[in-house]
C-alpha cells in the first residue's frame, strides 16, 4: 500500500533525480545538446515527468540552473539585517555568501553550468544578475555609505564593494587553482566557516582603510 508519505517521497526523489541528471547534463553539453530524452534516462524518469514537475525543458534549465545552490546562492538578503553592527553584518554575509561552497561536487557541476551559461547564454545568467546580485550589491553600497558618513554614492563606494564581494567569488571562481595550491582551505564545512570568518574580518579592514582614505584626501563628504 502506498502512503500519503511515500508517495510524497517518491515524488521529491523522482524530480531531485531529474534536476541533478538535469544540472549534469546541461553542464557537459549545454541547453541545446542536451536532450530531455537523454535527462531522463539518466534520472531513470518518463519523459512525462519533466512537463507534470517542470512545465517544459526551459523550466527544468531553470531549476537546475537556480535549485541546486539552495535558498539563499551566494549571500543573502543584506538588506534584512543591515542595522546590526557591521561587523556582524559582515560576518553573517560571508557566511551565507560560502555556504554553497560546502556541497563538493555538487558545487563543480553549478560553477561548470554558470560558466557555460555565460557563453551561451539563455537568459538565466541575466536573471540572476537582476534578481539576486544587483540587489545584493545595492544593499551593501547603501549600507557603507551610511557607515562611512555619505551624502552620495560615489564611483569608490561600487569599487569597495565589488573588491569586497569578488573575495568571495574567488573560492568559487578559483576553485581548481585553490585545489592545487592550497586544498585544505575547503575541504571541509569547518575550514569554509573559517575562511567566512576571515573574509568578514578582512572586509572590515577594506573598509576602515577607506574610511581612513578618505579621510586623508579629504573627500569624506562626497
Amino acid at each position: 500500500m502506498v502512503t500519503p508519505e511515500n508517495s510524497e517521497t517518491e515524488t521529491h526523489d523522482a524530480r531531485s533525480r531529474l534536476v541533478m541528471a538535469a544540472l549534469r547534463l546541461f553542464a557537459e553539453k549545454g541547453y541545446k545538446a542536451a536532450s530531455t530524452r537523454e535527462i531522463c534516462e539518466a534520472a531513470g524518469a518518463n519523459i512525462s515527468a519533466i512537463r507534470y514537475y517542470f512545465g517544459d525543458k526551459a523550466g527544468l534549465y531553470h531549476a537546475a540552473f537556480f535549485e541546486p545552490m539552495g535558498d539563499t546562492p551566494c549571500g543573502s538578503d543584506v538588506a534584512a539585517y543591515a542595522d546590526l553592527p557591521l561587523p556582524e553584518v559582515l560576518a553573517r554575509f560571508f557566511s551565507e555568501f560560502l555556504e554553497p561552497l560546502k556541497k563538493g561536487e555538487e558545487l563543480g557541476l553549478v560553477m561548470k553550468l554558470h560558466f557555460r551559461e555565460m557563453i551561451e547564454p539563455t537568459g538565466a545568467w541575466q536573471q540572476e544578475i537582476d534578481a539576486e546580485i544587483k540587489p545584493q550589491h545595492e544593499s551593501l553600497v547603501l549600507l557603507l555609505k551610511e557607515h562611512l558618513g555619505l551624502n552620495r554614492i560615489d564611483d569608490e563606494l561600487h569599487r569597495l564593494v565589488f573588491a569586497m564581494i569578488g573575495m568571495a567569488v574567488h573560492f568559487y571562481v578559483g576553485q581548481d587553482v585553490i585545489s592545487m595550491i592550497s586544498p585544505q582551505i575547503l575541504n571541509s564545512p569547518q575550514n569554509i566557516d573559517v575562511l567566512a570568518e576571515r573574509l568578514a574580518g578582512y572586509a572590515l579592514a577594506m573598509i576602515e582603510g577607506e574610511a581612513a582614505r578618505r579621510a586623508r584626501d579629504g573627500d569624506h563628504e562626497q
